[in-house]
């Protein structure tokens, strides 16, 4: 007796066959709006912990450069540096949702985002088929950065003044730009930089058409942790509005997708990326599943 494929179930296979042609059918116009343009994709959170998202990730974005889309990856690696600052012996301490940063932690975050996570990204890139370099902001001088306003209460952590659009036009017209959110400034004194701030500078800067930013829930809500109070679409105008009101992680988040607005994107995105590419199902599907920000 010969043993083979168990046999096809051809009313479950002509519906798998009909969905999947729905989907690429709905991707499709999508697909030509973005053709030629650049999508800035802040990357961190939860998409960088398990080895199934991070892989997601990176076949989503490699598809994204297939299909003509020129994506610009900026990430950061909190949960990371976090844990190797504990190994060492230093306590994690935030405020105002930005990392209190003596020398000593940034020195712990250069070390984690650049030698670490930068190169495990890039190689990962690599491997599926598109060809990746890694950048922090002080390759090229691709950011100057300036202490933040309340640097008195968080310490080195800097804001980004400029972007060195030439550095980035040169790259990603053949490459996948992946870039470490750490700088220095003029005189050489390093700096954490937080991730969400960097992307939203990029993308403001090289006139990106939508920025991503992948993060640890549904996108915003307006009562967390609720998540059923998830807000779909908001305009820049409503989110400056309760800035000053927020506090914790996603007030950077939000002040990063006002910065891409106002800098010439179509819309910024807040998704989740504890889910396996959300990033292809927000960007080329009618449902979204995050939170959409709009001039």
């Amino acid at each position: 007796m010969s043993v083979g494929r168990p046999p096809i179930n051809e009313n479950l296979a002509a519906k798998w066959r009909s969905d999947t042609v729905e989907t690429l059918l709905e991707a499709l116009p999508y697909i030509r709006e973005y053709h030629g343009k650049r999508v800035v994709i802040k990357y961190g959170g939860a998409a960088m912990r398990e080895e199934y998202l991070r892989e997601a990730f990176a076949t989503d974005v490699v598809l994204l450069k297939y299909v003509g889309i020129d994506p610009v990856i900026v990430h950061g690696g909190g949960p990371e540096i976090s844990h190797y600052m504990k190994r060492l012996g230093i306590e994690p301490e935030f405020r105002e949702g930005l990392r209190v940063s003596d020398p000593e932690t940034v020195e712990v975050a250069k070390m984690v985002l650049r030698g670490k996570l930068n190169s495990e990204i890039v190689r990962r890139l690599n491997r599926h088929g598109q060809a990746a370099v890694g950048l922090s902001g002080e390759d090229g001088g691709l950011f100057e950065v300036e202490p933040v306003p309340n640097a008195k209460k968080v310490g080195l952590v800097g804001s980004v003044k400029t972007v060195n659009v030439e550095v980035l036009d040169h790259i990603a017209r053949d490459y996948i730009p992946v870039i470490a959110s750490s700088a220095a400034d003029h005189d050489g004194q390093p700096y954490n930089v937080n991730a969400d701030e960097a992307a939203g500078k990029v993308a403001a800067g090289i006139d990106a058409y939508k920025a991503v930013f992948i993060t640890d829930v549904v996108g915003w809500l307006r009562n967390p942790p609720d998540e059923r109070s998830l807000i779909p679409r908001a305009s820049v105008e409503e989110i400056e509005e309760v800035l000053p009101t927020l506090s914790g992680g996603m007030r950077p988040k939000l002040q990063a997708c006002v910065d891409a607005v106002r800098g010439g994107a179509e819309a910024a995105h807040i998704i989740d990326g504890r889910k396996p590419h959300t990033l292809l199902l927000e960007l080329f599907t009618k449902r979204g599943i995050g939170t959409m920000i709009e001039p």
